[in-house]
Formats: C-alpha cells, structure tokens, sequence
C-alpha cells in the first residue's frame, strides 16, 4: 500500500475516515464497481452485488452518517457471488455478521438504521469515495492502512513502477536505507541553514 501510495498522486489515495471496519483484515484488489446513493437510500447499492462482476470491489459514492447502506445479508451475498470487497463513504450496519464471513468492508464507521430502497440512478458511472474520483474498471487496492484508487489508464505503469521499487526494497539492508536516510536527511538541514548537531 505505502508503495503504491508513494507512486500516486495524493488525490488518489482516500481520507482516513475510509477505514476497515473489522481486524485483521486481508489486503484486497480489484477492479471498482461504481455506485451513486442518495443520503438516506441504498436500493443502488442492493441491485450492484447481482450485477458486480466475481472480483469487483464495490465502491459506494454516499457520505450519508444517518442510514446504513448495507448488512450481513448483503454483504454475504455479495462474498457469495464473488464481490472481493465494499469501499463505501458511508455506513454499515450488522458488523459482527459482516466480519464472521470475512467479508471485507472499508467504510466510516456502523449503525443500525437500515437506508431506503427508491432512488435509481445508473451504476458504473464516476463516483467520489473518500475524496477521490472513481471510475468503473479503476484498481482499488486496499488494506488496513487505506486505499488506494490507481486510474485504469495508469494500472500496468503504475504496477511496474511499484515492482521495481519493490525489489529494490528487498535488495537493501537496514544498514544501507539508514546510512542513505542520514545522509539525504544530513544535506536537507544543510541546505537550510541548520545548526543542529549531527549527533555521533
């Protein structure tokens, strides 16, 4: 996660109140499903887990914190049906269901209060989560330290970047990353004027 992160653009990475909702939860990938909730409505998001693709997370444009948009039931179809995981800016509701099938959610938080089923609007259009725009087919990576939406036009560069970077990584030791950290730190207070003292 922290090397994808790195490679992106801050504005592709979600707020932190876009969180796993149960521990430990596994790191997951996929491409998004995209679905658009009125505050107060999750029919939407009801008809995208027959719809979603096995692999697919769903990612729910909602920030509604009066109604879940989902619960246990929903959830477990959706695992059932091979959907990888729910990224929704908004809430759940039946958390101890959702986390006995390890159905993973990454949302704001839980509350008991189911939403509506009215509102239609089109699935796989653009969508904000967490502050970022999403598109259908867009890689959503996602584990316990956030997520991360890699445009689908950038997904085999960004993926070979961070494979390099990756094995690169692996190839130094502690020893080497702070000898190298000392030094790019040592010449950044340099630069600046600092006085503080270089220690031993």
């Amino acid at each position: 996660m922290t090397t994808l992160a790195g490679l992106l653009a801050r504005a592709q990475v979600m707020d932190i109140g876009i969180r796993p909702l149960w521990q430990p939860v596994p790191p997951v990938a996929g491409p998004a499903y995209t679905v658009s909730c009125p505050p107060g409505d999750n029919l939407m998001l009801h008809a995208a887990i027959h719809r979603a693709a096995p692999g697919s997370v769903v990612v729910v444009e909602s920030g509604d914190l009066d109604y879940a948009l989902a619960g246990g039931n929903v959830c477990a179809v959706a695992r059932r049906r091979g959907v990888a995981a729910f990224v929704a800016d908004g809430l759940i509701r039946d958390l101890g269901e959702v986390r006995e099938p390890a159905v993973p959610v990454f949302a704001r938080g839980a509350i008991p209060i189911p939403g509506a089923k009215k509102a239609v609007r089109p699935l796989n259009r653009p969508v904000r989560c967490g502050g970022v725009r999403v598109e259908s087919g867009d890689v959503i990576v996602a584990d316990e330290e956030g997520v991360v939406a890699v445009p689908a036009s950038r997904a085999e560069e960004v993926l070979r970047a961070a494979q390099t970077k990756l094995a690169k990584e692996s190839e130094e030791t502690l020893d080497d990353w702070e000898k190298a950290h000392r030094a790019r730190i040592d010449e950044v207070l340099a630069a600046q004027g600092s006085r503080a003292d270089p220690g031993r």
